[in-house]
């Protein structure tokens, strides 16, 4: 057992390294604009975030198992290690880049060393939700601005209730995000291992009351890992999400962490997936899309709605750059990774 949780280890890492950047993506708004404390915003975080990994993390994972089916316990360590020095990096620099990225970057690197083939169509469904996510993001975020804007002409609530209601509101709205990204993201974290550990993480079963799966079981560390990341060392990306694209009030920032929430539900809800399908409607893939593009995008929206005049473009060119590096450097790891693992500690990656 103490083998596997040294296996297990760089799993907990990205979680961690999750926690300290992705968690921006919700509560950054909320925070910079300082309408919600940091550690009421970071507690809110964890215990929404495991919830939504245990409860609904499966749906993400099975297309990222698609793309890389990681089998042996050293290989699954490696991808995970070289994923999350990728995010801890690019964190170091206050970037919020994406784990979704880091993640599919460091399989592909995998694929490439152990010369397996690579499911274009699983690659080309998660390299499309890259484009489409924070361009979704940015009209629902839109979309809600507008409408936010008309019920406050004819509400006409007082400045200081409005007050009242908008901390409500960003902590509802974050609470609903956290549990998304939990969701969404939890596959980023335990997805690699989901198969080299399904012979020993079995289910437990409460009697006739609930039975919790070996998959869950995985998916609850991960997702206490990316708690302990919240609460340790997100609050600096926080703030340059919160404060740093775009200044927002705090009602902009409501929009902002809603439109997010909103996107990445849609991309991790198997309930969601299976009412469209049954209702023959077009349907959203389960895929673990990336939580900073999304944020960003929906950012993007907000400001383009009040006329775009004050986006800092310079820090979308950083982000952006962070966005294209991720990957490249996640695959470059991974490959070099695996070699030293296989060659100089003797270890079957693949």
């Amino acid at each position: 057992m103490f083998t596997i949780l040294i296996f297990l280890s760089s799993g907990l890492f990205l979680g961690w390294s999750l926690g300290a950047n992705d968690a921006a993506n919700v509560w950054g708004t909320a925070v910079g604009t300082k309408m919600i404390r940091f550690k009421s915003a970071a507690l809110v975080c964890s215990i929404f975030v495991i919830l939504g990994a245990v409860i609904s993390g499966a749906g993400a994972s099975h297309t990222l198992g698609k793309l890389g089916a990681i089998s042996e316990l050293a290989g699954a360590f490696t991808v995970a290690l070289a994923a999350a020095l990728s995010v801890f990096w690019m964190t170091k620099a206050a970037l919020p880049v994406s784990t979704s990225q880091a993640v599919v970057g460091a399989i592909i690197g995998w694929n490439l060393f152990s010369k397996s083939a690579i499911d274009m169509k699983a690659l080309t469904k998660i390299l499309g939700t890259w484009v489409f996510s924070p361009i979704l993001s940015a009209i629902v975020a839109v979309i809600l601005y507008f409408l936010v804007v008309l019920s406050l002409k004819v509400w006409k609530v007082h400045l200081i209730r409005l007050d009242g209601f908008t901390r409500m509101a960003l902590l509802a709205a974050g609470a609903f995000g956290s549990y998304s990204l939990g969701a969404n993201n939890i596959a980023n974290v335990m997805g690699v291992f989901v198969e080299s550990t399904s012979e020993i993480f079995t289910s437990i079963n409460f009697g006739s009351l609930f039975q919790i799966s070996g998959v869950q079981q995985l998916f609850f560390l991960g997702g206490a890992a990316i708690a302990v990341g919240v609460f340790t060392y997100s609050k600096r990306v926080m703030m340059t999400v919160g404060s740093g694209i775009y200044q927002l009030s705090p009602i902009t920032a409501f929009i902002v962490v809603l439109s997010s929430s909103i996107v990445l539900f849609f991309f991790a809800s198997k309930g969601l997936k299976g009412f469209l399908v049954s209702h023959n409607l077009p349907s959203f893939p389960l895929v673990p899309v990336s939580s900073s593009q999304s944020i960003v995008g929906a950012v993007i929206g907000v400001g383009l709605a009040k006329g775009g005049k004050n986006l800092n473009l310079k820090v979308l060119g950083r982000i952006s750059l962070g966005w294209v590096a991720t990957p490249v450097i996640a695959a470059t790891i991974t490959f070099v990774a695996l070699f030293i693992v296989q060659n100089v500690f003797g270890q079957i990656v693949f």
